[in-house]
């Protein structure tokens, strides 16, 4: 779990962002589960705080075991600490890369104490991970379509094709109440005309 009230919070915000945007997909978002990769061994396992499998159903899961589930996460997300961010370079970053094989792997630091920048990314190519170039701030992650951006001490998606910003449940939620006073409005004007 998290180390702090606001990487708790991030990691939770985060699944819920990327759960919403899949809704009704074959998408299987989660976070800090634990995730086996070595057959027939379950002590052999990291948890991710966030990651993302396309072509997996979407479900409750008590751990993920890769040789059943037979898909590897496309994308993973670590959100650094002052405990994780060594293990999230190095131990970590060499399980994404050389056992599970993770497409795209990213770090991201909400305090910006130990990340610089704060945010990285990385691309498997050729069996080894080689750091994503921001374009404008962001970082495109190809396995999803999405960019991502530091904002302060949040992590924004964006799709890549339309530049859309995916809202947290605090902005959609003021956008639905939004909606629901202009349709009110809207619905006085026509019973008084």
């Amino acid at each position: 779990m998290g180390e702090s009230d606001l990487h708790r919070d991030l990691l939770f915000e985060l699944v819920a962002i990327l759960s919403r945007y899949y809704d009704g997909q074959k998408v299987y978002v989660s976070g800090n589960l634990l995730v086996h990769y070595e057959p027939g061994n379950k002590r052999r396992h990291v948890s991710p705080d966030v990651f993302v499998t396309l072509g997996l159903e979407p479900g409750l899961r008590l751990n993920y075991i890769l040789w059943q589930e037979s898909r590897h996460p496309n994308m993973v997300i670590e959100l650094t600490s002052k405990t994780t961010r060594k293990e999230d370079q190095t131990k970590k970053f060499d399980i994404y890369q050389n056992i599970i094989k993770v497409p795209e792997y990213f770090l991201f630091d909400p305090t910006k104490s130990y990340l610089k920048p704060q945010l990285q990314g990385y691309r498997l190519e050729e069996g080894k991970y080689v750091p994503i170039e921001p374009t404008n701030g962001r970082f495109v992650c190809e396995q999803l379509g999405l960019e991502l951006a530091a904002e302060d001490d949040f992590l924004r998606f964006f799709e890549q094709a339309s530049g859309r910003k995916l809202l947290t449940t605090d902005e959609e939620i003021e956008q639905r109440d939004a909606e629901i006073e202009r349709l009110k409005a809207e619905l006085e004007r026509h019973r008084k005309s």
